[in-house]
């Protein structure tokens, strides 16, 4: 969790492409360990920059001696947060908590009655409840389960603004804001999957090959192999390409352009669904490996789920072509809506 955390409180504040890579790394080896790891930092790391010095003090006391919170939960649909003396009356139902069991606080988005404010806070995960509905195909090991709670104390040192880009301790991979900063993440999560399922397929070749009607001998089975190798690879190139340029303008001072946070989601975008016809190729392909239990089933369907996170799909493709067609010059990201 500290290649997330800010340096300033002793974490290690990777770069975007490290983050990228670290993620693509963990989800090489085990997809539902990398998606856990990938939310734990995310909501971890934010928070720890857009909070300020109370709620440190409370939250992260020792990040490099490993005295820290985890966080875990949603911000896509905000619960309810009536304003009271020193804080908020938080009530709400939240869903996908990816890494909970893990985690000892909460990160869930709010909207403030009577000003429509959108903020995120953190409060213990004992002051909700826990919903054990984690009941799915993919992704199993992430325990992404609901939870929900009512008229919650959550002082207001302890939640931030959703759409700052101005973090209160850590540096430039800050100014990118919460939304932004997901899409690093999911990107990784994606091309070590797709890599994995091509090894996977490789080694199955390597087990069949020479073997009765082998349909990995094939020259049809070379030529989708080969073509699924370039647009992995494709992908990731892109992608990074994508991050660097990012990292230069972070490190320049400034805050990401319309077109920056546009084509960061669709790379995203881009990376997912490449990966799922990455993972039809292999699937296609690798016969009953692809069946029974293994690596090759448990990843088709952590990738069968994982493509339906919300930062992948169609509407946010859509919003990309609007503004990289010139359809709407003028709008701008909020969230993952592009506002005129």
């Amino acid at each position: 969790m500290r290649a997330a955390l800010p340096q300033s409180l002793g974490g290690y504040e990777f770069s975007p492409c490290q983050l990228i890579e670290t993620v693509e790394r963990v989800s090489y080896h085990d997809s539902a360990a990398g998606w856990t790891m990938m939310a734990l930092q995310l909501m971890t790391g934010t928070t720890a920059a857009y909070l300020d010095a109370v709620a440190m003090a409370d939250l992260f006391p020792d990040v490099a001696g490993g005295d820290h919170a985890l966080l875990a939960g949603h911000g896509t649909r905000p619960g309810r947060a009536v304003p009271v003396e020193g804080g908020y009356l938080v009530s709400g139902s939240w869903q996908f908590a990816s890494g909970m069991a893990h985690a000892t606080h909460i990160h869930s988005a709010i909207q403030v009655e009577g000003t429509g404010e959108l903020r995120v806070l953190a409060m213990p995960k004992s002051q909700v409840e826990l919903v054990d509905n984690w009941d799915v195909l993919g992704l199993r090991a992430t325990h992404s389960i609901d939870y929900h709670c009512a008229d919650v104390h959550v002082p207001a040192t302890h939640t931030y603004l959703a759409t700052t880009t101005d973090p209160a301790n850590g540096g430039a991979i800050y100014r990118l804001g919460l939304v932004n900063m997901s899409a690093i993440g999911h990107t990784g999560w994606a091309l070590g999957v797709g890599r994995r399922l091509l090894d996977e397929l490789k080694r199955v070749a390597a087990a069949k090959s020479g073997t009765h009607n082998a349909a990995v001998d094939t020259a049809q089975f070379h030529a989708e192999y080969a073509t699924a190798e370039a647009k992995l690879r494709s992908a990731r190139a892109w992608a990074m390409e994508v991050w660097r340029g990012i990292e230069d303008t972070l490190e320049a001072g400034e805050l990401t352009s319309t077109e920056q946070d546009t084509l960061l989601r669709l790379a995203l975008n881009h990376a997912t669904w490449t990966v799922q016809e990455v993972g039809q190729t292999v699937h296609r392909w690798a016969g009953t490996a692809a069946i029974r239990r293994g690596p090759i089933d448990r990843f088709l369907r952590d990738l069968g789920t994982g493509t339906q996170h919300i930062t992948s799909s169609p509407t946010v493709l859509q919003n990309c072509g609007k503004w990289l067609s010139g359809a709407q010059p003028q709008a701008h990201w909020e969230f993952l809506d592009l506002t005129p």
